[in-house]
């Protein structure tokens, strides 16, 4: 079967299309003849390998967190899903493998595929989908009548952040380039600004909030500045680098380190289907094009959500 590995971690030059076989399905597993993965940023991390020590990954790896396909052979013990079963899934930060053919995953790591999108289509939503809802309805708990601000709206995750928040009955202000803004606003966001001046404060953004969201890199000392967004006993969650708690003003703090799960996976597939979510796919790729996808992440133009079909 076709697939694409690197047997050492590198630039985009250790992507490598092969023929390699086709795997077996152990006890728990199921195999997936693939329709399509996505690109995420961490797949560049992986690759790149600054992410080596903190989660060890055996050589050679097939990229590729997300999958979605059809079942077409299911290991010992699997009663969850039968062959002939679309599906997706998320494949754990050490394994990988959504980038090929044929890839075998762990039975309750996927859930049926939405109806509402193409097949190829919803292998957008596992990885992103999952961090979106362990931000907003795991770790901040989103209520109605909160106020939340999220950072990095116009992103993948943060884009269905403010859809679950908004879902929630929160008031929303999406902080993201201007582009996104009418996007967003489709979508729930009850305001929208542009990137976030953190030299202004939080007056320049309609003051403070419930519940902070935060998808953008910051240095240390600008994520402690975003601690003054936070209201008095409200929460700060952020995928990158932590947002300071404040105990004197009974503030916390929450860091997301997305992890797959089925059960969860199929709460947004059934989000999805019933509208409450929308996908943002900009873009689909072939298999053989992955190389160029991570080229032109690497060189910052790879915009919205990218796509690889298998199928």
């Amino acid at each position: 079967m076709k697939a694409i590995r690197y047997h050492q971690f590198g630039g985009t030059d250790v992507l490598q299309n092969e023929e390699i076989n086709q795997p077996t399905p152990a006890a728990g597993e199921v195999l997936i003849q693939v329709a399509a993965t996505s690109f995420n940023p961490v797949d560049e991390h992986i690759r790149l390998g600054v992410l080596a020590a903190l989660i060890p990954t055996e050589l050679p790896i097939t990229p590729g967190l997300d999958v979605s396909g059809t079942v077409v052979a299911i290991g010992e013990g699997v009663t969850t899903v039968s062959v002939g079963d679309q599906v997706v899934g998320m494949f754990p930060m050490d394994q990988h493998g959504g980038a090929a053919e044929y890839a075998v995953i762990a039975a309750d790591l996927v859930a049926r595929a939405p109806q509402s999108v193409d097949l190829a289509d919803a292998a957008a939503l596992p990885l992103t989908g999952l961090a979106a809802r362990q931000a907003a309805v795991e770790l901040a708990d989103v209520r109605p009548g909160q106020t939340v601000l999220v950072i990095g709206a116009g992103g993948s995750v943060g884009g269905i952040v403010v859809q679950l928040a908004a879902d929630a009955g929160a008031t929303v202000t999406a902080a993201a380039s201007p582009r996104h803004a009418g996007r967003l606003l489709e979508r729930g966001a009850t305001h929208t600004v542009g990137p976030l001046d953190l030299e202004a404060g939080p007056a320049a953004v309609g003051g403070i909030f419930d519940v902070v969201i935060n998808h953008v890199r910051f240095a240390p000392e600008e994520l402690e500045k975003l601690s003054a967004y936070v209201a008095d006993g409200g929460i700060a969650v952020s995928s990158a680098g932590a947002i300071p708690a404040d105990e004197a003003r009974g503030t916390r703090s929450a860091n997301v380190w997305v992890t797959p799960n089925g059960e969860h996976l199929a709460d947004m597939v059934a989000r999805l289907d019933a509208g409450s979510i929308t996908l943002n796919v900009t873009n689909r790729r072939a298999l053989h094009e992955l190389p160029a996808v991570h080229e032109a992440a690497g060189s910052g133009s790879l915009g919205g959500k990218t796509v690889i079909t298998v199928g």
